[in-house]
């Protein structure tokens, strides 16, 4: 008989084999999930992995990898911050929404005047709107002590309200014959997001991703706000012993994770997706969960893990055209991903050991 046996200290090879094992579990209950589908799971695999780069729509998916990659990166990153510090903020879909039409309001307040500060106020506007939409459960929680899972998470549900509210209301295009949704930003030049690089995919939210990778491995290893946030997830007593302040603490972690994912908000609205509509949000907020615990809470390993679950947004999407798989198993496919990825984290700190039946 097996049980489970606590280590004296977290296993640190564990703790970078996880990821490895997670995505190797997820391929094998992927493709048993393809296969009950009448599906061969080798060539979904394949598919999902592997045409996205090397096959034969390569050379027009590869530019999409930093396209989908940049918000994920970005929301993750702020993210990670705060769970660093065991603050847990579900919400950043919300807060992504807002950023998303705070934004794209300041943007087409402006149309169709042509000023190079256009495009900049939309950027600052966006990170106000995620940041202030962030602050209301972090307000909450230093003032009443609630808890910033229910309260963040709830307010995705408003956030969406606001959104449809939006489409159909205040931000509706007057040219649009009735139909829901803003002005497209693709036919106004000075608030457009376009590729900074022509057929890269890369983009001003591509580079701030990269930008908010340098400055959370910077903040996290090089500054004493760094230091505060790892010892209060990592020593709670001890950061009460070392006078780490916990109010500035929560205020800045869900304030950053906030104001990163209004920016990512902002960024998508004025590029890819073009303009705000009812079905604006695409669950980047809830996906970035998985890219920062994929990434172990690392800048680095965020960067990585951003640009494999793109990959999965991009073969997923590749697997339905082709192999005619259902949206709805692609997303059960990348949620296995932090499924197994928790799993495989109880061999962080516990390890099987086998004990006879007698002793039992």
């Amino acid at each position: 008989m097996f049980k489970l046996e606590k280590r004296p200290q977290a296993s640190q090879s564990f703790a970078y084999l996880t990821p490895l094992l997670a995505i190797l579990a997820t391929m094998v209950a992927g493709g048993l999930l393809f296969m009950a589908l009448g599906k061969n799971p080798f060539e979904a695999i394949r598919t999902i992995f592997w045409d996205p780069l090397f096959g034969e729509f390569a050379s027009f998916s590869r530019p999409d990898l930093l396209v989908k990659g940049g918000p994920l990166i970005l929301i993750a990153i702020g993210l990670s911050l705060g769970f660093r510090a065991g603050i847990w903020n579900i919400g950043a879909e919300g807060q992504y929404i807002v950023g998303a039409i705070c934004g794209a309001g300041v943007g087409l307040a402006f149309y169709p005047m042509e000023a190079w500060y256009i495009f900049p106020l939309m950027v600052l506007s966006g990170a106000l709107g995620g940041w202030a939409w962030a602050m209301i459960p972090a307000l909450l929680k230093v003032k009443f002590q609630t808890n910033e899972i229910l309260v963040s998470l709830m307010l995705v549900y408003v956030a969406e309200k606001l959104l449809a509210a939006m489409s159909l209301g205040l931000l509706r295009n007057p040219d649009g014959h009735g139909f829901p949704g803003s002005r497209n930003f693709k036919d106004y030049e000075t608030a457009f997001n376009g590729e900074l690089i022509p057929n890269t995919g890369m983009h001003w939210g591509v580079a701030m991703a990269f930008i908010a990778v340098i400055f959370a491995y910077v903040l996290l290893n090089r500054h004493m706000l760094g230091f505060s946030i790892r010892l209060t997830g990592e020593a709670p007593r001890a950061a009460k012993f070392a006078s780490v302040n916990p109010t500035r603490v929560i205020l800045f972690c869900l304030g950053t994770s906030g104001a990163l994912a209004g920016m990512a908000g902002l960024f998508e609205v004025s590029g890819p997706a073009g303009q705000i509509s009812i079905d604006f949000n695409s669950g980047y907020g809830f996906t970035a969960i998985i890219v920062a615990f994929l990434g172990r809470l690392h800048p680095v390993g965020i960067l990585f893990a951003g640009l494999l679950m793109a990959l999965t947004y991009i073969g997923g999407e590749l697997a339905q055209l082709t192999l005619g798989l259902p949206a709805a198993a692609i997303q059960l496919f990348q949620g296995m991903l932090l499924f197994f990825l928790l799993a495989a984290d109880l061999l962080t700190n516990y390890r099987i050991k086998r004990v006879k039946k007698e002793a039992v």
